[in-house]
């Protein structure tokens, strides 16, 4: 098998349709609710049909969250909330319908996969469909010492390119994606200081369980002395993956890639799938359109590599309990605005040209 370079991936990814977004566009100048009284709601059908390369949109019927759930060694410096290899209760939380993102996957009726890259735990405390994946056990401590191998880097990214195409060939129409991890916040704020070039103090934020102002200090310090081996790697995605990244980084950064090959929209969540997009744009520059950002998660990590990849959050309501319950949460307005778009009458003075149905040509 050849290297993995995933610079690759700037040849593969297309934009959505844009002559299809430009019918969408035009089909609603002729609806009967006047143009901008739906607000963004516009906006999201049509970069939905654009996805598709359908007008009118088709809703969206088969959603699936997907959790990658994996340790960072960083943890062991007490900067998270929840204890260092603590990974598994949370995937242990989804499996029991006992987290946030269950219970609103449950409601909505999403089924939800959990995809172990990287958990520091015995395997038989899971089921064998979460951890058969797995690339290690935990990610290296990446302020002393790199997050994986070069093996095991292009074995992760490869991991979430095999998630991707999974999903695409079996109808999933569009991805919630989230993170079940325990340092992956400090992780994820190293990526976007690196990549934004930014210190490390303006990217550090509390995550997802809170920190307090002493966790807060040891993590600026984590952040600091992991840029200073992320700078001498940014050239290559794959090797800073490998330097300060860590196995579930590293496969969400694959998925999001490989489904922007495949044209499968995907809901970012918070700040780690925000960093893995942050990534993935740097190796190609097109994959940010087939992306929507969930929510404002309040870390400033994510913020920057939000406002670096020009995605503007759907939802700001002070969810910080990550695990993809954020993007979940936006999902009902995506579903909403396909709905609006493809059923709203057009007005009686105003008939519409052909549909293009992306398919068969059919109305």
């Amino acid at each position: 098998m050849s290297r993995l370079n995933l610079d690759d991936f700037s040849e593969l990814i297309e934009r959505p349709d844009s002559g299809v977004r430009r019918d969408a566009e035009e089909r609603r100048e002729r609806l009967a609710v006047p143009p901008g009284a739906l607000g963004r709601l516009d906006e999201l059908g049509e970069w939905l049909a654009a996805a598709q390369g359908a007008v009118p949109v088709r809703p969206v019927e088969r959603p699936k969250a997907v959790l990658f759930a994996g340790d960072h060694g960083v943890a062991a410096l007490d900067v998270s909330g929840r204890p260092a290899g603590g990974a598994h209760a949370l995937v242990r939380g989804v499996l029991d319908g006992a987290s946030p993102v269950a219970v609103l996957a449950r409601r909505a009726g999403v089924p939800v996969r959990i995809v172990d890259a990287g958990l520091d735990c015995d395997p038989e405390l899971l089921p064998e469909d979460v951890v058969r994946h797995r690339v290690r056990r935990g990610s290296g401590r990446i302020d002393i010492e790199d997050a994986l191998t070069a093996d095991e880097a292009e074995r992760a990214v490869r991991l979430g390119m095999a998630v991707a195409d999974e999903e695409a060939d079996s109808g999933t129409d569009l991805v919630v994606l989230g993170d079940l991890s325990v340092g992956g916040t400090t992780v994820a704020a190293t990526l976007v200081a690196a990549l934004c070039g930014t210190d490390a103090s303006v990217v550090t934020g509390r995550g997802g369980a809170g920190i307090d102002d002493l966790a807060w200090m040891r993590k600026c310090a984590a952040v600091r002395d992991a840029l200073r081996r992320a700078r001498p790697v940014l050239g290559d995605q794959l090797e800073l993956l490998a330097t300060v990244g860590g196995a579930d980084i590293a496969a969400m950064t694959g998925f999001l890639l490989q489904a922007a090959v495949r044209r499968m929209p995907v809901i970012l969540d918070g700040v780690v799938s925000a960093a893995c997009a942050l990534v993935a744009q740097r190796a190609a520059f097109r994959a940010p359109d087939w992306w929507l950002a969930g929510q404002v998660s309040g870390e400033p990590a994510q913020a920057k590599a939000l406002d670096r990849m020009a995605l503007n959050p759907l939802l700001d309501h002070g969810v910080t309990v990550g695990e993809g319950t954020g993007a979940l949460l936006a999902l009902p307005l995506v579903q909403a605005a396909a709905a609006l778009a493809a059923e709203l009458p057009v007005r009686p003075d105003q008939p519409l040209p052909h549909d293009v149905t992306g398919e068969d040509g059919t109305d």
